[in-house]
């Protein structure tokens, strides 16, 4: 079932989309050689707590993960690229880290990731990085009422194409509102025209993700981090996005004069 979300709830979205977006940035200041992944998740969790929020991973078990996931922050280093689970791992330099966060405000869900070079970057680990950015973005430029949302997927897939990266379908896009995953699934590769009509009141979470050489995935033996199966590198971006009468409002982008409010 597809609930629309009236203004105010969209609104209400908006505010745990401004913090994740604040918890990110923060993150991504954080992420440097030395630092563990377990720092960044013990950081995070004190965010959360002092924000009065609710981490949206703790306690997560779904289907295709080995029980609960109890952290609250995705994070997945190099060929690693989703629902990687944070350990005891030391970032170490030209180390590329994607960072996956989900919480719950007052009752009302936002999601969004994004991925960084720690310390000296390759220029393949931007061209990568830079693509998943450029996915999103013309995925959220399709997120207008009246388009279908086989126009968002065929928008992911047209710029992985154009990159030269191949695309996985198992996992992508959803649904979100009161709860992290609600319908519908948003593909990263489909045919433009196809599909569910968007209106006004969906929001969703836009997620495209890539591997240099392949689209087939493998998990540790954690029973949560996927990797590409080849071992190449990956990077992944998302945004909580609404659909509004006018401009698709992307509620998990943080304006450059925000605080971090905790």
């Amino acid at each position: 079932m597809i609930e629309l979300k009236t203004p105010a709830e969209i609104q209400r979205m908006h505010v745990a989309g401004r913090f994740v977006a604040e918890v990110l940035s923060e993150v991504g200041q954080l992420a440097d050689v030395g630092v563990n992944l377990l720092d960044l998740e013990h950081h995070v969790r004190g965010m959360i707590k002092r924000c009065g929020a609710e981490s949206c991973y703790w306690d997560y078990a779904p289907s295709f993960g080995r029980g609960p996931f109890r952290n609250v922050i995705c994070l997945s280093v190099n060929d690693a690229v989703l629902h990687g689970l944070p350990h005891d791992y030391t970032l170490r330099d030209g180390d590329v880290l994607s960072a996956d966060l989900a919480v719950s405000v007052d009752g009302w869900v936002a999601d969004s990731a994004r991925t960084v070079v720690v310390g000296t970057a390759a220029e393949e680990d931007l061209r990568i990085i830079r693509a998943t950015e450029e996915a999103l973005e013309a995925a959220i430029e399709m997120a207008r009422p009246g388009n279908r949302l086989g126009d968002i997927s065929a928008a992911i897939w047209a710029v992985a194409h154009d990159y030269g990266y191949p695309v996985n379908t198992e996992f992508g896009g959803h649904g979100l509102g009161r709860t992290m995953h609600e319908e519908p699934h948003v593909s990263n590769k489909g045919r433009a025209g196809r599909g569910l009509t968007l209106r006004p009141g969906l929001t969703l979470a836009l997620e495209p993700w890539f591997a240099r050489t392949t689209d087939r995935i493998v998990y540790d033996a954690d029973g949560w981090t996927i990797r590409s199966a080849d071992g190449s590198r990956t990077a992944h971006s998302e945004h909580t996005v609404a659909i509004t009468e006018d401009a698709p409002l992307v509620l998990t982008r943080r304006e450059p004069e925000d605080p971090v409010k905790v």
